[in-house]
């Protein structure tokens, strides 16, 4: 770009802007030289003139954080460390140099003097008890460059993990774009979510995520806040109450005031959340701080037992130098943090460590069938009418009641109309979204009904018109259908055709390679569950199940034992989610799946299944590595230390090189995911 500095707000201006061109696939902004590469698969010309054109101004700020100033806090960070510590070794005389040594110690032994009082014996009491030892023998050198050393491991281990967390977050933004207006006259109209103001109504329902902050005006719901503040059960909200942002609605319809027009304040109370959050340490991050405290003890009795049977000082402190507590507590939380920013990378979004853990141990797996093992954009492949109905009259009443909620099928009828050019105002009363049922409203006095043959023929006790019952059982079972009903009368059938992901059959096999028990729950009817399963072969299969039918067999699977993991995409998946323990979304499905979800697969593709488990083995093998190196390791110094073969200093450097070098190893990416082939999904573990 031709501008002598450019600030951090316009390359993000400047990123946020191309990749909003079309033919644009991939932008990278470098604010200290200006410079942007630019990936692009349409034409050059377009490329160019959007460059042209681009201006900061007109442009505006990008709407989220992009994680740029972070980056340059924590390289600032590093390298006046490492300055600090050039200039006090090159310019700085002897004797300030050691008088400035115990000045810097006070922060590494006071923590150790307040775990002793405490009565804890942990890491800062070897750290502290270290550094004081060497002070009493009058060598700065040694705890000079181990203080350095653990200074810098902080700054790594600080600078990763809010890496990790930013991305975590910023992968977490809203994905709505548009919202129901409610208008001074009262009726409803869908606009941009960007074009809605402070002040303005909206009527959010059921499945809905909360686009912007506000306050209930009118309606009760309840409220989902998981994303939020990590509480599992949902939050009734009526008049009165504020709502915020990124929540979703789990039962109910909420009309409510705008407060925040940005919905701005989400990302920081995300950030929050994760931080706050248990989920973030998986059993292996667990084990390893357990670890790590408890062999504290036994590293300060190495070194008492060192000098009672040396009789040399040295020789204790060079033990004392070397221990197991630092590589543990820092190596295994950089290797989980490190695999779940790979993962977002790769287009899956996990919201803690201990899902990798869920993933790489699961023995069962759960799909839903529409939407995720079936293609995520259903067509209506055709309409039958009953009653004398038109064919458009019942498609534009079908999209002007399913547009208000959000699932692969209900899109299908929306897209179907707009295809066919049918424009479909509102015509009916408020409507209630029955989950897993289908819909309710009213057109003038008629009781309007869509939805599964069991809510419309067996619950509601509409019926097919007289004479046309032939015509009814003629229908073919290998489309998925809606059934229409008006006034207690069949109107139409809405045939979907729910074609198979083309991938389904092979991440199916991969995953039986593996050994791992696959299953397909679905409220579709026998014939076409069976008909499906047998193109993805082996798997078992339930048919016309319930939401609740869902969740009570993972709970039974978990009693059984078994790791279970469920992935779905609708409203009447989120009960299962919840059971799960590990819950999967695709990010075509409807926002609350999404939001309860523990993982996102973040692209139409199921293959993205098989990257996570590799990513979350990988990570296993990975965790288990560190475990032996630090082991193998610190012991073999240990060792040299007490044959007087290692120096204190020489093992001190030793000692947190070695873990300096396995946690920049932690940060690398693991073999699996992007990197690989999807080929070695289909080889047995």
């Amino acid at each position: 770009m031709a501008q002598f500095r450019m600030t951090m707000d316009q390359a993000d201006a400047l990123e946020y802007g191309l990749r909003k061109v079309n033919g644009i696939t991939d932008v990278k902004v470098n604010d200290r030289t200006g410079n942007a590469v630019i990936r692009y698969d349409g034409e050059r010309d377009d490329v160019i003139r959007a460059l042209a054109e681009f201006d900061y101004e007109t442009a505006g700020p990008a709407p989220e954080k992009s994680g740029r100033a972070l980056m340059h806090e924590y390289e600032e960070q590093v390298i006046f460390h490492v300055m600090k510590r050039v200039f006090t070794r090159l310019f700085l005389p002897i004797p300030i140099r050691h008088a400035l040594v115990p000045l810097k110690a006070i922060r590494y032994i006071l923590p150790g003097i307040r775990s002793v009082l405490s009565g804890s014996i942990d890491v800062s009491v070897l750290d502290a008890v270290s550094i004081t030892v060497s002070l009493v023998r009058k060598d700065y050198d040694t705890p000079s460059s181990v203080m350095f050393l653990l200074g810098l491991s902080e700054i790594l281990e600080e600078w990763t993990h809010k890496k990790s967390v930013d991305d975590l977050a910023r992968s977490m933004a809203l994905n709505v774009d548009k919202v129901w207006l409610v208008t001074d006259d009262g009726t409803e109209v869908a606009v941009p979510v960007q074009d809605v103001e402070s002040g303005e109504k909206i009527h959010i329902r059921t499945g809905s995520v909360i686009p912007l902050d506000g306050t209930v005006v009118s309606g009760d719901a309840a409220v989902n806040q998981s994303s939020l503040t990590g509480e599992s059960l949902p939050v009734a909200k009526s008049s009165g109450a504020y709502v915020y942002a990124g929540t979703v609605i789990e039962e109910g319809d909420i009309v409510i005031e705008v407060k925040s027009a940005s919905g701005s304040g989400r990302y920081d109370r995300i950030v929050q959340m994760i931080e706050e959050s248990q989920k973030l340490e998986s059993e292996s991050e667990v084990k390893a701080a357990l670890l790590a405290d408890r062999l504290v003890p036994y590293s300060l009795a190495a070194t008492a037992l060192t000098w009672l049977i040396t009789r040399n000082a040295e020789r204790a402190v060079a033990v004392l130098m070397v221990d197991y507590s630092c590589a543990l507590k820092l190596c295994m939380p950089i290797a989980v943090l490190s695999a779940m920013r790979q993962a977002s990378a790769d287009g899956i979004r996990v919201k803690g460590g201990k899902f990798l853990d869920a993933v790489a141990d699961a023995e069962t797996i759960v799909f839903d069938k529409t939407g995720t093992l079936t293609a995520s954009r259903p067509k209506v492949a055709k309409i039958v009418t009953f009653g004398g109905n038109d064919e458009t009259e019942v498609l534009r009443l079908a999209a002007c009641l399913e547009e208000h909620f959000p699932h692969s099928i209900a899109n299908a009828v929306v897209e179907e109309a707009a295809a066919r050019g049918i424009e479909h105002d509102e015509m009916h009363s408020n409507v209630e979204y029955v989950v897993a049922h289908g819909i309710v409203s009213h057109v003038g006095r008629r009781r309007v009904l869509i939805g599964s043959y069991h809510f419309v023929f067996e619950d509601e006790k509409c019926r097919v018109p007289e004479g046309e019952t032939d015509r009814f059982n003629a229908i073919e079972e290998e489309y998925s259908h809606l059934y229409l009903s008006i006034g207690k009368k069949l109107a139409a059938v809405i045939c979907i055709e729910d074609p198979i992901r083309e991938e389904s059959a092979e991440v199916i096999r991969a995953l039986n390679a593996k050994g791992i028990n696959t299953v397909m729950m679905t409220g579709d009817s026998d014939r076409t569950a069976q008909s499906v399963a047998k193109k993805l072969g082996t798997m078992r299969v339930y048919s016309e199940v319930l939401p609740e039918d869902k969740a009570n067999f993972i709970k039974s699977e978990k009693q059984a034992g078994r790791k279970v993991l469920m992935i779905g995409d609708g409203v009447n998946d989120t009960p299962a989610l919840a059971d799960a323990d590990a819950a999967i979304a695709v990010s075509t499905g409807a926002a609350i799946a999404r939001e309860i979800a523990d993982i996102t697969i973040t692209e139409e593709n199921l293959e993205k299944l098989l990257v996570l488990r590799d990513i979350a083995e990988q990570l296993q093998k990975r965790i288990r590595f560190n475990y032996r190196v630090i082991a193998g390791f610190n012991s073999g110094l240990i060792l040299l230390g007490v044959f007087g073969i290692l120096p204190p200093a020489t093992a001190a450097y030793l000692h947190n090189f070695s873990t300096l070098a396995l946690s920049l190893y932690s940060m690398t990416d693991l073999p699996a995911g992007k990197n690989e082939p999807h080929g070695f999904a289909a080889q047995p573990a």
